[in-house]
């Protein structure tokens, strides 16, 4: 099996466990506030790695120089600040918008790898985008509303995770990926424990019998391991091996899984559109996916028979 396939697989099981866990978070996030939590989540999550380099290939340390920890801090920085606006954009806007505006890094990742990589996206990967964000509007639009302060902050927030695929996928392949990942996520263990602590009340929020209730702690178990540690963990070492616009159109599958999860495991209504929508998202993958080669012959089947 290419590399290439292996890597896109395994983006695509991250992606499952990020839309899987949203409604973990969810519920989370109603007893303990969001910066908060994130703060704790990647705590830990950085504290899991930590030991794992040490037990497994702690030679790795003695790789570390100012060039990648200011990658790890880089890669780390911008994922923080998708996070951050995207709270803050919540605040004001529609889950629905944030969740459409969020999935227009889609679109933005190509542009990014053309500009900043000089990479120029593959015919395929550019219609499977086009397919993606129309399939991201038909699952998540369900209001058409004027544009507002909240939707601004989410726009930035779908920029900050496009440049967090587009400079994961520059230094993943430079630096150890185990050292590079604890790095990045203890970066945002770091920033978003400071946020809490301006703009939350931090010491209110970490209560002991907030911690330990059942939702809370069952949603920072799962998130922290699984979908922080783990996935970031993938997510860094697999990039390597696939574009940068494919590993967005994957990611783009997130709100697709989290559409079912909600409906299997919160009761949540899927309508048609959001089903449409959902057909889109994935043919828009599997379309990016097919070799170039496959639309040229495309081609030719419809000049034989005209």
């Amino acid at each position: 099996m290419k590399k290439s396939l292996i890597a896109d697989l395994s983006l695509l099981f991250v992606t499952f466990i990020w839309g899987t866990t949203f409604v973990l978070v969810q519920n989370a996030i109603d007893f303990l506030p969001p910066f908060a939590f994130n703060g704790i989540r990647f705590i830990i999550a950085a504290i899991l790695l930590f030991i794992c380099l040490l037990i497994f290939d702690f030679k790795q340390l003695k790789q570390i120089n100012i060039k990648l920890l200011a990658s790890g801090l880089l890669i780390g920085f911008w994922l923080f600040l998708g996070y951050i606006t995207q709270t803050i954009g919540l605040l004001y806007t529609t889950t629905s918008k944030a969740g459409f505006i969020t999935g227009l890094s889609v679109v933005l990742v190509p542009l990014f790898s053309l500009i900043l990589l000089k990479q120029s996206p593959s015919k395929n990967a550019v219609i499977g985008a086009i397919a993606a964000t129309i399939g991201l509007f038909f699952l998540t639009f369900t209001d058409v509303t004027g544009l507002n302060m909240g939707d601004g902050f989410v726009f930035i927030c779908a920029i900050s995770f496009g440049m967090h695929i587009i400079i994961t996928g520059k230094y993943s392949n430079k630096y150890p990926t185990l050292l590079l990942t604890v790095i990045q996520i203890s970066t945002v263990a770091l920033f978003s424990t400071v946020a809490s602590f301006i703009f939350e009340d931090f010491n209110q929020s970490v209560r002991i019998n907030i911690l330990l209730s059942k939702d809370v702690l069952i949603a920072l178990i799962i998130t922290s391991v699984f979908a922080t540690a783990f996935a970031f963990f993938v997510q860094t070492n697999f990039q390597k091996y696939t574009s940068a616009t494919r590993v967005a159109l994957i990611f783009a599958m997130e709100p697709v899984f989290a559409a079912f999860a909600g409906y299997f495991w919160a009761n949540e209504r899927l309508s048609i559109n959001a089903l449409f929508g959902c057909i889109l998202i994935f043919m828009g993958m599997i379309f990016a996916e097919l070799p170039s080669g496959k639309l040229n012959f495309l081609k030719k089947t419809k000049g034989l028979e005209s």
